[in-house]
């Protein structure tokens, strides 16, 4: 298998709260593109075994080994892989708020080359602006942990609680609407076993976030369901967790490197201009996640006649 490495991923919030029903081979190939993408767009430099290439259309062409999508070395499931290639390409995410709704498809022409098993796959520009849009906020989970789960509930709800510290309330059937189940688990019994209690129980055994939950009744029937989140911290990456408490407790942290070299490559900032405003980069690196946050507004940046100052002027108006 193409070794999965932990790291944070961050998932737009639009893709956690998007309406679809994926199988877990689906969902893995998801966590894959957006770890890819992630990695793009902070300018790190790609093993030569993926690839991220602009067409002359606009669209995103991705590469990577048909292995990157299975759980772990035991699985040689590649039948499976491909069923899941061949499902998301005729498969749409469905998301609304309450300024609009779109029907966003997932991936187009997929293709694996037999003879060096690699898998080939284009993103529609929308869908690529989807991945990337944190303009609405974003979860971050492990990228291992994620992969591992054997339940689709399981990783749904593990992308919903992740860093989730206040209890949340949905009704039942928002929750069915979100997970692509409208139409199962008639009985509130069936949701709870089916769903819920199959999520938690896996969440309970291995996830850096669980949950307990309750139902709230509206007249006599259950309407809706609370859920509390629960950390676990016996299960996050020990390595994970030392970086993020550097990040909060550093009185001296620094502008790393390829912070600098996306505003400088990608927004035309000077080094005197970084330094300029060095205080609010450093801020806003310590408070948000700064590469993730100029990649969400790239596109309204080339339409500004003042990209420098478009940025300096969007990332005030973030931190306050």
């Amino acid at each position: 298998m193409a070794k999965v490495n932990n790291k944070d991923v961050l998932q737009s919030y639009i893709l956690t709260t998007a309406k679809y029903e994926f199988s877990v081979y689906e969902k893995r190939i998801l966590y894959r593109i957006i770890e890819l993408l992630q990695e793009h767009t902070e300018g790190k430099r790609l093993n030569n075994k993926y690839k991220v290439e602009l067409d002359l259309f606009g669209d995103t062409q991705i590469s990577m080994p048909i292995n990157a999508f299975l759980k772990d070395s035991q699985d040689k499931n590649y039948v499976q892989v491909k069923k899941a290639l061949r499902d998301l390409e005729s498969k749409s995410i469905e998301y609304e708020d309450d300024r609009m709704w779109k029907l966003l498809r997932v991936i187009q022409a997929p293709s694996v080359n037999k003879y060096d098993s690699f898998v080939e796959f284009r993103l529609d520009k929308k869908i690529y602006d989807a991945f990337l849009d944190f303009s609405k906020g974003f979860r971050k989970y492990e990228l291992v942990t994620a992969m591992q789960f054997e339940s689709i509930y399981a990783m749904r709800f593990y992308e919903i609680l992740s860093g989730q510290k206040t209890p949340l309330t949905y009704t039942i059937d928002a929750l069915k609407d979100i997970f692509g189940i409208s139409n199962k688990y008639k009985y509130v019994k069936d949701f709870r076993i089916y769903v819920l209690d199959t999520a938690k129980n896996e969440l309970d055994k291995c996830s850096p976030y669980t949950f307990d939950y309750k139902f709230n009744k509206q007249g006599r029937a259950f309407h809706s369901v609370t859920l509390f989140p629960k950390y676990q911290p016996q299960f996050r990456d020990d390595n994970l967790e030392k970086h993020d408490l550097q990040k909060q407790v550093s009185l001296s942290w620094d502008l790393p490197k390829n912070v600098a070299d996306y505003l400088k490559h990608n927004f035309g900032f000077t080094t005197d201009g970084i330094k300029n405003n060095i205080d609010l980069f450093k801020k806003a690196h310590s408070e948000i996640d700064l590469i993730q946050f100029l990649a969400s507004i790239k596109g309204k940046v080339r339409e500004s006649n003042n990209p420098q100052g478009y940025v300096i002027g969007a990332i005030k108006k973030q931190l306050n």
